[in-house]
């Protein structure tokens, strides 16, 4: 919302001459933020884990879903990047090839990359040709007897090149990952809360028959400030609560945290920062778009 927002200094300052404390002591900051944050999604999305960063969040998302499923595996996009964290190293091609190497549990799958990708704009139905790679993969994994628990993509690759999935995409691919006992998660830290215009989710370019079994969230959430979340469904959150350890973060969802938080979901609606997205966006691929013609050497706008 703009470097050293004036509301949501503002929000941070007063709360912290009121009182911050970790969150096993009750406030309201924390539910009325959780609140908030629930109209934003689809209703199902309704148990919110809030934490200090994006990695954080993608850890917690990995031992919900491994909790949840009882499985251990997962499948990954090619180049993604999910955080710093070791468990999420272990994730994050982008990272490993570097680093030890590919863990046996995890696989990866090809970037829907329509434009450089193995099926291209040409083809008839790329969105079923990439979700079937997926599917081979899990099947792969299944002649192994290695059980998948989770699927994990950012809802637009980032590192992987700001790649747009075709539409369907997601929904073809969480009914492979559902059919073999995982969950689909939707790491929304780079590109959630309206950054894409359109929709305030990059998950819900795929259309509104599409809901994930988690999303993550961080970076833009508290405009600098260090706060993260995880949205998830009331079963999964059981299933993780079942285990008797309860999940506790000293610093994760905080009343400064938390007012911070409310603070930017206001400013994003106060000043229409959603719509700016979108009219700033589609002014700047058409210009781009223009250079494209004038140009060979452009191949995509993204």
């Amino acid at each position: 919302v703009g470097h050293c927002h004036p509301d949501v200094v503002k929000a941070a300052h007063e709360q912290n001459q009121l009182l911050n404390t970790n969150s096993r002591y009750l406030h309201d900051n924390l539910v009325d933020y959780a609140e908030r944050l629930s109209k934003t999604l689809p209703e199902k999305l309704c148990v919110f884990y809030f934490l200090n960063s994006g990695s954080e969040a993608n850890d917690l998302a990995l031992r919900l879903a491994q909790q949840y499923t009882k499985h251990e595996d997962v499948v990954v996009l090619d180049h993604a990047y999910h955080g710093h964290l070791t468990s999420l190293i272990d994730i994050s091609p982008y990272k490993f090839r570097n680093l030890g190497g590919q863990k046996e549990w995890v696989h990866v799958a090809p970037v829907p990359d329509t434009y450089r990708g193995l099926y291209r704009e040409d083809h008839e139905d790329s969105a079923t040709a990439y979700a079937n790679e997926v599917k081979n993969i899990i099947e792969q994994a299944h002649k192994r007897d290695r059980k998948i628990a989770a699927f994990f993509a950012e809802s637009l690759p980032s590192v992987g090149g700001q790649i747009i999935p075709p539409a369907g995409y997601f929904q073809k691919v969480a009914e492979h990952v559902h059919k073999a006992g995982g969950v689909f998660i939707a790491d929304e830290i780079q590109v959630g809360f309206g950054r894409v215009g359109k929709h305030f989710w990059a998950f819900q370019l795929q259309g509104e028959d599409f809901t994930p079994d988690i999303v993550t969230m961080g970076k833009p959430i508290g405009n600098g400030h260090p706060i993260a979340c995880v949205a998830t469904t009331k079963e999964v959150a059981e299933a993780f609560a079942a285990t008797g350890v309860e999940y506790f973060n000293t610093f994760g969802g905080n009343p400064v945290s938390c007012a911070v938080g409310l603070a930017v979901l206001d400013v994003i609606e106060k000043e229409n920062l959603q719509a700016h997205a979108t009219e700033v966006g589609n002014f700047l691929m058409k210009l781009l778009k223009e250079q494209k013609l004038k140009h060979p050497m452009i191949g995509d706008v993204r």
